[in-house]
């Protein structure tokens, strides 16, 4: 069973899931059946398949309840593979950034600084796979908006030096959690946002205040098609460009695909159709 209720922006889509598929939607709901509604078991026979499971684990004993543990203590460095500890991504951090980085860069809000992506545990060099004490190295990206370039610098977790720079342009990771933030207010703020506000009302009879508590995101990055879209997204792949999938907090998602957000730019763009 589906229900789709055109709105504002096109739709509001009441359901359980949602997947992205470069730039198409689907979306799959799932309702409760009638399985479990009568503990006789229905013409399936999935009752009496139910009924023997329990005598046989009767049978056999019963499963013990789970025990719940402690997770053990961080420690503040890792070995080997490890992943990152929160004190070594914190150290490398500030390790990556100079102090000339951030005074040249520009984060997502237009502030100093560039924008951080990911820290991530880098590959081991190719001579170094089969060593035993290999050294630690973390990779952490960052995007520069001051001119749309996508900096890597891998730190070695040791010598606390930086090994290696990379600065690529055209390249467009995920976005993280902060460019999500800033793409969502920048459309609640624009004229084109007003159809999200009025979805906001119709499924819930609240007004959308505080976006980034009563909304839940994903998002995507996109990139311009020739003749797909309007030519204010033509660099779209140059700039940094994401396209918002809002869903109501405990609600429906709201279908904004047609709005795209050029966070380069600080621009919201309306697809043409």
């Amino acid at each position: 069973m589906r229900r789709i209720v055109h709105r504002h922006l096109g739709k509001v889509v009441a359901g359980a899931g949602l997947a992205v598929a470069g730039t198409a939607v689907m979306v799959g709901i799932t309702l409760p059946g009638t399985a479990g509604a009568d503990d006789s078991g229905g013409g399936d026979g999935t009752g009496a398949v139910a009924a023997q499971a329990g005598q046989a684990g009767q049978g056999s004993g019963a499963v013990r309840p789970g025990v719940v543990e402690q997770a053990p203590v961080e420690g503040k460095k890792g070995t080997g593979s490890d992943p990152l500890t929160d004190d070594e991504t914190k150290r490398v951090e500030q390790l990556a950034l100079t102090k000339q980085m951030f005074s040249a860069g520009e984060n997502v809000e237009g502030h100093r600084g560039p924008e951080r992506i990911s820290v991530d545990l880098a590959e081991p060099n190719a001579d170094e796979l089969d060593a035993t004490n290999a050294p630690r190295r973390a990779d952490v990206t960052f995007y520069d908006y001051r001119d749309d370039s996508l900096v890597t610098r891998t730190v070695n977790l040791d010598t606390g030096k930086v090994e290696q720079t990379t600065t690529r342009q055209g390249v467009q990771p995920p976005l993280s959690h902060d460019e999500n933030v800033e793409a969502l207010r920048l459309l609640v703020a624009d004229p084109l946002g007003a159809g999200l506000k009025a979805d906001f009302k119709d499924a819930t009879g609240e007004d959308l205040t505080s976006p980034e508590q009563q909304l839940l995101l994903n998002s995507a990055v996109y990139r311009a098609t020739p003749g797909a879209q309007p030519a204010a997204l033509d660099t779209c792949g140059e700039h940094r460009c994401v396209r918002l999938f809002p869903k109501v907090k405990n609600g429906p998602w709201i279908d904004a695909r047609s709005l795209i957000v050029d966070l380069s730019a600080r621009k919201v763009v309306k697809l043409g159709r």
